[in-house]
This record gives structure tokens, C-alpha cells and sequence, in this order.
């Protein structure tokens, strides 16, 4: 009997204990996702290298199991529309290496942490198999492109788990369908800024940077986050040196703040926030429709630690 790719349930739930199921359920925990794929058990085959009396392939044994998920959310502030709630997927950005933080009926906004790096559960539901992923943890991708909608890309690694048949669950998505995402343009997305400077953009991406590992030794197997290294991508209209000076900046190390503010209406604001984000090089120019246009790489850098960027949604 056939299965049908479109039939995906996707949950997720932050695990009170590493590597225990906190069992995620459709009516609690469903996540309204796009471009969901699963990599449902990598790890490596040991050879088992035996002297046999002819010749052929060895026999191995799979060692290492872990699991891949990576699928995409869209970014439209507060879940529900209620500023304040924290978006279906805070669990998501949770095991990404982020504290949550909830100011009631205010805002909810995620920084990156270095110690007590939260994990998560994963389900995921391909017409009637469940996929299963424990101990994850990830990393993620802020993207946004003029005209299109603006999204997190997660990346998640996790323990394996044998794949089971089971029935496609009941998942409550209405909230996160009625919510619907604007679309990065001059009126949806009123502020993007570096210092004093607001430059016409084709796109910006804020790439977290986790480097997550799998440590399988003896007694202890488990998927950690090692380090942050985030990294923004800026394409703009290129502006006279006496406008803005990346070049300079450059030079000198001189750290800029960064905002982006996306979408319009209480709880559906999306503020990202970079205290001290440090220009590296410039890249060469490029034309698109006959206008210079730049790329421009930044560095967030920490300040008091842990502080490096913010999202808040409001």
C-alpha cells in the first residue's frame, strides 16, 4: 500500500529528562511546518574484517544511530495572535541552545544560552509511520527575502529510535493556520537597521552557528551543543561611503547595532535584536537590474555573554 508524502504530522515537546520521551500529543504540541525531511537513521557500518575461505563482502553492523529532521516555520510573531504566547515551535528554538523568557500579555523573547541547553522530542507521522527522535537538540536559520514570507530553518539531530507503525494522530493546527504570516515588504517589515544607516535590502539571514555533535561513548550517548558561532547575511543596494562606510567598519572593528522588526498588529511583531554586531570584509559588488548592489557578512558579538542577539516576539 502506498504512502502519501503530503501526510505529515509533525510534534514536538521539550523533555523534562535528556533522552526521555515526554510523549508530544496533536492536541498540545503540533507544529505547523514546511519542507520537512528525515534522515531516520544515519550512523556508521563497522566492517566486521573476517578471514574466510572465499572471497565477497563482509558482513557490518550499524553503529553510531542517530536521526536528522530539519523542516522549516514560518515567523509571525506571537502564537495566536495574543502577544505575549509563546509561537508553536518556543520548543523548537528552546532546543536550538535558547532561553525562553515570557513577559505576560508583553512578549516572549529567546537569547542563546551556554550552559543548561535544553532538548527535545520529536514525532514525526508519514502516513501512518512514526519517526521518532529523543535527546535532540539543533540549530536554526532566520531568513528573510524581500517579497517572501520570513522563516526559521531548523536543523535537528537526535537519538534513534526504530520507526513504528502507528495511525496518523489528530493535530490541532487551526491557531497556527488563522495566524497568517505577512510577507517581508517596506510596510510589513518597518525597521531594518545598521547604526544610524537603513539600507534598501534584498535579504537577511541570521545563521545561529550550533555546532551540535553526537557523543556516543559508554555508558553515555547523547546529543550536545558545543558552541555558538552566529553569522548575518546582508544583500543591499550599495550606498556612497559618506552614506555608510562598511569598509571602514571594517577596519576598524567598529560594532554596529542591527534591528529588524517584521510584521504589523500586536501579536505579530518579530523583533530581532543585535546589540554589537561586528562588520567583517566586504565582499565585491554585483548588479541586479542595473543597481550596485553589496553582500555584507556581520559577526553578533556578546557583550556581558549570552546577549550576543535576542528575538522577541510580541
Amino acid at each position: 500500500m502506498a504512502m502519501f508524502w503530503r501526510r505529515k504530522a509533525l510534534l514536538c515537546k521539550i523533555e523534562t529528562t535528556y533522552g526521555t520521551d515526554p510523549v508530544p500529543t496533536g492536541a498540545a504540541n503540533a507544529i505547523l511546518a514546511s519542507n520537512v525531511r528525515i534522515q531516520p537513521m544515519e550512523g556508521q557500518d563497522v566492517s566486521r574484517e573476517l578471514d574466510l575461505p572465499n572471497m565477497g563482502a563482509q558482513p557490518t553492523i550499524p553503529v553510531g544511530l542517530h536521526a536528522k529532521l530539519s523542516f522549516s516555520v514560518e515567523v509571525k510573531g506571537s502564537g495566536g495572535q495574543t502577544a505575549g504566547t509563546p509561537p508553536a515551535f518556543g520548543p523548537c528554538l528552546r532546543a536550538c541552545g535558547m532561553a525562553e523568557v515570557i513577559a505576560a500579555g508583553a512578549t516572549v523573547t529567546y537569547n542563546p544560552v551556554s550552559t543548561g541547553i535544553e532538548s527535545a522530542t520529536f514525532y514525526l507521522n508519514i502516513d501512518g509511520v512514526l519517526f521518532k527522535l529523543t535527546g535532540a537538540r539543533g540549530t536554526a536559520t532566520y531568513r528573510m527575502t524581500a517579497q517572501g514570507l520570513v522563516v526559521l530553518e531548523f536543523e535537528f539531530t537526535g537519538l534513534f529510535v526504530q520507526p513504528a507503525d502507528l495511525a496518523m494522530p489528530t493535530v490541532a493546527l487551526t491557531t497556527q493556520l488563522n495566524h497568517v504570516p505577512q510577507v517581508a515588504t517596506t510596510q510589513n517589515t518597518p525597521t531594518l537597521s545598521l547604526g544610524a544607516f537603513t539600507p534598501v535590502t534584498r535579504s537577511f539571514s541570521l545563521a545561529f552557528g550550533n555546532q551540535v555533535e553526537t557523543r556516543f561513548l559508554i555508558r553515555s550517548e547523547a546529543v550536545l551543543i558545543t558552541d555558538h558561532a552566529e553569522q548575518i547575511e546582508l544583500a543591499i543596494e550599495a550606498a556612497p561611503l559618506a552614506t555608510f562606510n562598511p569598509f571602514q567598519l571594517a577596519a576598524a572593528q567598529t560594532p554596529v547595532v542591527l534591528s529588524l522588526v517584521h510584521g504589523v498588529g500586536a501579536g505579530r511583531i518579530t523583533t530581532l535584536s543585535v546589540p554589537a554586531a561586528q562588520m567583517q570584509r566586504p565582499s565585491g559588488f554585483e548588479q541586479q537590474q542595473g543597481i550596485v548592489e553589496q553582500t555584507l557578512r556581520l559577526v553578533p558579538m556578546p557583550q556581558a555573554g549570552n546577549d550576543q542577539f535576542t528575538i522577541a516576539f510580541s
